[in-house]
């Protein structure tokens, strides 16, 4: 399932975005598309910042008039604040002109596309970024905190520990993110990538991270230093030295 944004002040290019993005659906057999439409910048940016919504692609409108700013670009000023938010996802401008194609560099925009826009171009737009946004995904898990979705490099990650009804993980930089979720449901995201090994009840690990161990501790890069529990040692050798001769998958 992908989830996409539509912004634009105008319902009618609203719903000839949606058609267009239907009818690429209807041609892709098993592709999900979740849409929502925004009026108004105001709109999207308090969804994403207030609340568990992170869509993987959003259609923007530059030109969304403002009473108070006349032509002011909002879809240029609303994708800054985006990024600003630490939003990575896909944005693609849909506009009348050309004059802002320089400016959506600084967004990283992954389109920018003039209206009215062909459905050639669009499946085109379409192609190049599913392909990217799953091949980002395989490199990203999105875990909530603190009432937020957050997405984390996995790359970034040393270890998750148990606290309580909440789980701290640890990521390589020094930050620390109190997870709103149980370790099943953390592991459950983890355990499709062969460095992410499960000890105990109470941690999960990188074993890419892992300086040292012996039968009784482990020793992360970060400084950090784990007990290992009763048991575990043997296991969790086998699949260190599994990890780093060459069995990676």
């Amino acid at each position: 399932m992908y989830l996409i944004a539509l912004c634009d002040d105008e319902l009618a290019e609203l719903e000839k975005t949606e058609k267009l993005l239907s009818d690429y659906e209807k041609k892709h057999p098993g592709l999900d598309f979740m849409l929502r439409h925004f009026e108004n910048t105001e709109e999207l940016l308090s969804l994403i910042g207030e609340e568990d919504y992170m869509p993987d692609l959003i259609f923007m409108d530059i030109y969304m008039p403002d009473r108070r700013r006349n032509s002011y670009p909002l879809g240029m000023e609303a994708a800054k604040k985006l990024r600003e938010m630490n939003y990575r996802g896909k944005i693609v401008f849909l506009t009348s002109s050309k004059e802002y194609a320089l400016e959506a560099f600084d967004v990283d925009a992954s389109q920018y596309m003039v209206k009215p826009v062909s459905e050639d171009k669009l499946f085109l737009v379409l192609d190049s970024s599913l392909r990217e946004i799953e091949a980002e995904r395989k490199k990203y898990i999105l875990l909530k905190t603190e009432g937020k979705l957050v997405r984390v490099l996995l790359n970034d990650i040393v270890y998750c520990e148990a606290q309580g009804k909440k789980q701290c993980l640890y990521l390589i930089n020094g930050t620390q993110l109190l997870l709103h979720m149980t370790m099943t449901e953390i592991y459950e995201l983890l355990s499709h990538y062969q460095e992410f090994v499960r000890l105990g009840v109470a941690f999960i690990v990188n074993l890419g991270y892992i300086g040292s161990l012996n039968a009784k501790e482990i020793h992360m890069d970060n400084g950090m230093m784990i007990y290992l529990p009763r048991g575990a040692y043997k296991g969790l050798r086998e699949q260190y030295f599994g990890y780093y001769c060459g069995e990676r998958e």
